[in-house]
């Protein structure tokens, strides 16, 4: 009899499975996230599931589970999350993006995060902390502290594309920014995690110039930013139904 050959995503998820195990004593090597990043490459939006009405705004809540007669506002339309695989050593999901729908700046404490667009284009802004830390009082603010970050990425990232970041670098701390509808898959290694430290805290970028700063020597104060923590934000976003080939865990 012959063995069913195995779906693209299935073949995805086994990768990440021999990537990020268990019982690992250190995070995976460079090479093998590249590796991991090469097959990312070659997922495309049918592989989870997303047919080209997924594509369209009009489709208001896209295609996990509600109806098409269903019309919203555009600027009322939610991102929609899709939670493909969730475990102790890694995380698979898909968020689908309005025009213009904005997740904001946000990290991933200690972990490493790759994200490929499946289709449109998103506007990434990331930094990494300037290390070693910079922490100042802040006066000027509502914020009691803010802590001095290096823009990493300042760019539209338009599908395919697939993009690292690692627990220190890459653009830890990042905003995406929906040009036009679009999808991406991330894969996120460890997943958040609030007992060990690991939960998703939200940041509000201020110009360097903000506040006072010793000049550095052939430094650019439009590389540099202040993060100020602040409270998790309202985002609209609903849950929604993967529908892609099954994944046997």
């Amino acid at each position: 009899m012959t063995k069913k050959k195995s779906s693209s995503i299935q073949a995805l998820f086994d990768l990440c499975k021999q990537t990020f195990t268990p019982s690992a004593t250190h995070p995976p090597s460079s090479q093998a996230i590249q590796k991991l990043s090469s097959f990312l490459d070659t997922i495309g939006p049918a592989d989870v599931g997303l047919g080209e009405d997924s594509k369209e705004d009009e489709r208001g809540h896209g295609p996990f589970g509600i109806s098409s007669l269903i019309r919203v506002d555009r600027w009322a339309q939610p991102i929609t999350y899709v939670g493909v695989h969730e475990g102790e050593t890694f995380t698979m999901c898909i968020f689908c993006f309005p025009t213009s729908a904005v997740i904001p700046l946000h990290n991933h404490p200690g972990t490493t995060v790759l994200s490929k667009v499946l289709y449109g284009s998103l506007h990434v802004k990331a930094y990494d902390w300037v290390e070693p830390a910079r922490i100042q009082k802040s006066r000027e603010t509502n914020h009691s502290t803010v802590r001095l970050a290096k823009l990493a990425v300042d760019k539209v990232l338009t599908a395919p594309s697939t993009s690292i970041l690692y627990p220190r670098s890459g653009g830890n701390v990042h905003c995406f920014t929906a040009i036009t509808p679009c999808a991406v898959l991330d894969i996120l290694a460890p997943p958040y995690n609030e007992s060990v430290g690991r939960r998703c805290d939200y940041f509000h970028d201020y110009p360097r110039s903000t506040f006072s700063v010793e000049e550095d020597e052939n430094s650019n104060d439009e590389e540099y930013a202040w993060l100020a923590e602040i409270d998790a934000p309202d985002i609209y976003m609903r849950s929604g139904t993967y529908t892609g080939p099954h994944i046997e865990t």
